[in-house]
C-alpha cells in the first residue's frame, strides 16, 4: 500500500505534478543562497553589526509581500514593522556578552559583509513570500509542500556532506554522517522539524509578516527562559527591546481607522 500523508493523499502525490515540484525548489534554492550569504556576512563584520542589519529581513518580507502578493500596507503597519525591527535588534544585542571590545579580525571587509547581509535579507523575504504564494495559490496540500521542501533540503544537505567528506579525506569520521549524534541531537531535530511544520501552517493560514511577529516574541520568551533557568542576565537594552516589540504588536494589530470609519479598502 502507498504511504499516506496527513490530510489525505499519498507520497506519490509529491511527484504527481512535476511543475509544482519545481516551484517548491525555488524557496529551497533561495534558502541555500541565504545560508551561504550569512556565512559570508558573519565572516566580514562584527556579531553586533550583523545582528542589527540582519533584522532588515522583517522589512524585506513586508516589501516582497507588497510586490508579489499585492498586500496593502498602511503607514501605521509600516511604522509597526520598523519598531519591530528595532526591538528585535535591541533584544539580540542585549544577549551578547559584554566582555569589552572585540578582537580585531584579519581579512574583514565591512562592505562585503553588509552587501551579503542585505542580499541574505532579500533572499529570506523572497523565499518566504514565494512559499506563501505557492501554498495559497494552488490545490497542493500543505503536507505535500512540506515533503517536497524537505526532499530538496535532503538533497542539498547530502551534496554538502559529500563535499565535506571529500575535503577531509582520511580525516573524515569513521562512523559517517551520524558522528556525534546523541538523543539530545535527535530531540533537537524533532523540535526543529515540528517548528518548521508550525511555521508552514502559520504562513498558510496567516502570512509571513505575522510569522515575523511570532518569531520576535519567541526570541523574547527564549531570553526570559534563559534568565529563569540558565543564568542569563537581563539588562536595560533587553527591557527596551521588549517594550518596542510589544508596542509593535499592538500597533500592527490595531484596526485601520479608514475601515472603522466605514471606508472599506479593496481586498486583493
Amino acid at each position: 500500500r502507498a504511504c499516506t500523508l496527513q490530510g489525505g493523499g499519498s507520497l506519490a502525490s509529491v511527484f504527481a505534478n512535476p511543475a509544482e515540484l519545481l516551484k517548491t525548489g525555488v524557496p529551497a534554492f533561495l534558502y541555500l543562497i541565504q545560508n551561504n550569504l550569512q556565512y559570508v556576512a558573519v565572516s566580514n563584520m562584527s556579531a553586533a553589526t550583523y545582528q542589527v542589519t540582519y533584522q532588515l529581513k522583517i522589512l524585506s518580507t513586508a516589501l516582497m509581500s507588497v510586490l508579489i502578493l499585492q498586500k496593502e500596507m498602511s503607514r501605521t503597519k509600516w511604522l509597526a514593522l520598523g519598531i519591530l525591527t528595532t526591538g528585535v535588534a535591541a533584544v539580540q544585542i542585549s544577549a551578547m556578552p559584554s566582555g569589552g571590545a572585540a578582537a580585531p579580525q584579519p581579512n574583514v571587509d565591512l562592505t562585503v559583509g553588509l552587501a551579503a547581509t542585505l542580499a541574505a535579507c532579500c533572499c529570506s523575504g523572497l523565499a518566504g513570500v514565494y512559499f506563501e504564494k505557492i501554498l495559497k495559490g494552488s490545490k497542493v496540500s500543505l503536507w505535500t509542500r512540506n515533503v517536497q521542501l524537505g526532499l530538496y533540503s535532503i538533497v542539498i544537505g547530502l551534496v554538502g556532506y559529500r563535499m565535506e567528506v571529500a575535503k577531509l579525506g582520511s580525516r573524515a569520521p569513521e562512523d559517517g554522517f551520524f558522528h556525534g549524534y546523541t538523543m539530545l541531537t535527535l530531540f533537537n531535530i524533532a523540535v526543529q522539524g515540528g517548528g518548521g511544520l508550525i511555521i508552514a501552517v502559520v504562513i498558510k493560514f496567516a502570512d509571513n509578516i505575522l510569522k515575523n511577529f511570532a518569531t520576535a516574541i519567541s526570541i523574547i520568551l527564549s531570553a526570559i527562559i534563559s534568565w529563569l533557568f540558565m543564568g542569563f542576565e537581563l539588562n536595560l537594552l533587553f527591557v527596551i527591546g521588549c517594550v518596542l516589540v510589544n508596542y509593535a504588536v499592538y500597533l500592527y494589530g490595531r484596526p485601520d481607522p479608514r475601515k472603522s470609519n466605514g471606508t472599506i479598502l479593496p481586498m486583493k
